[in-house]
């Protein structure tokens, strides 16, 4: 069963990320930018190449609440690095505590990612940053102004010349960010030591039989769950409601066949990233596994593979087992990725 799934995966990864169709790597400094066993390497947009001083630059501005009007909150105020760059909250707060609309997703592997926000509306990560800065309910605040901001900071003047070779302004802001999150890359979990370092004691009885489970028709977990991140970035609807508050990708269509579809996240570091779903309506991997094994509420736009699924106690607990066999413990630790 384990060279079956083993050959299911391979193909999987064949059909999404062949090797000929990736743009030419980016270089990779030893320490802070490390691609994962199995992993192909991020690509760094033209103007936006890594390098140290970026990163320190986005790093910095990462964990600076000077982003948000009130200078009150930072972009790891929503994205905690243990807890994989993810929150703990359904809707995370935004200045003067102005409520949230979505839960906040993991940061881990945004390198991968072809577009941003549950309705992928947003084409790079460079793009990416302005959203929750210029979004009433987070940082409701103004590039420009966090700009002239900067410009009072000789420490951001200085590493904003040697980075960009220009003063701290929008451009600067936005690439220096999304090239520290690109560096945000996560495969080290118990599961990746298993299938992609090959080694055969890194999961446990249980684990595996999950696994089996989860790369089984009889489930159809990895149809959206695939690849080597756990999400083919399809938007789709899971049942979770007969109606939704939220219309999801409609939003940015229009389209009423696009109604409450939310793009697929990636399980990786699912352990760690609850509450779950769009709205952060299911609170623990448990009542998740129960949700797609009851098959979900009746919507007009489900996908017809979220169905019963019949699965027992034992074979829902192996599922669960899994799932917490992607938590990458040396991720979460890793001090680069700390302020």
């Amino acid at each position: 069963m384990y060279w079956t799934t083993r050959i299911f995966f391979i193909l999987l990864l064949a059909s999404s990320c062949s090797v000929e169709s990736l743009p030419e790597p980016s270089p990779e400094p030893e320490l802070l930018l490390q691609v994962p066993v199995g992993f192909p390497p991020p690509v760094f947009p033209e103007g936006n190449a890594f390098s140290d001083i970026r990163w320190m630059l986005g790093k910095k501005l990462f964990f600076d609440p000077v982003l948000s009007r009130d200078s009150s909150i930072s972009c790891a105020s929503c994205h905690l690095p243990q807890f994989a760059f993810s929150d703990t909250l359904a809707f995370s707060p935004g200045v003067e505590g102005a409520p949230g609309t979505r839960n906040a997703p993991s940061l881990a592997n945004v390198a991968y990612h072809p577009y941003f926000t549950r309705e992928g509306g947003v084409p790079t990560l460079e793009m990416q940053v302005l959203v929750p800065i210029q979004e009433h309910n987070e940082f409701d605040f103004n590039i420009l102004l966090i700009a002239e901001r900067l410009l009072q900071d000789s420490t951001y003047q200085q590493m904003s010349w040697e980075a960009y070779e220009r003063e701290p302004d929008h451009f600067v802001i936005t690439r220096a960010i999304a090239c520290f999150e690109r560096s945000l890359l996560s495969g080290n979990s118990p599961f990746d030591q298993y299938f992609f370092q090959e080694n055969p004691s890194a999961l446990s009885p249980s684990e595996k039989r999950g696994m089996d489970l989860f790369f089984d028709e009889r489930t159809n977990c990895a149809d959206c769950h695939s690849d080597f991140n756990f999400t083919n970035y399809a938007f789709e609807n899971n049942g979770l409601y007969e109606t939704y508050d939220d219309p999801g990708r409609f939003r940015l269509t229009g389209l009423e066949t696009d109604r409450a579809l939310f793009k697929v996240p990636s399980l990786r570091n699912v352990a760690l990233t609850a509450p779950y779903m769009h709205d952060g309506s299911i609170h623990n991997l448990e009542d998740v596994v129960a949700h797609y094994n009851q098959g979900g509420a009746d919507h007009p736009h489900k996908n017809p593979l979220v169905r019963p699924l019949n699965l027992n106690a034992q074979e829902r607990n192996d599922l669960v087992a899994f799932l917490l066999s992607l938590t990458d413990e040396s991720f979460v630790e890793n001090k680069n990725f700390r302020p």
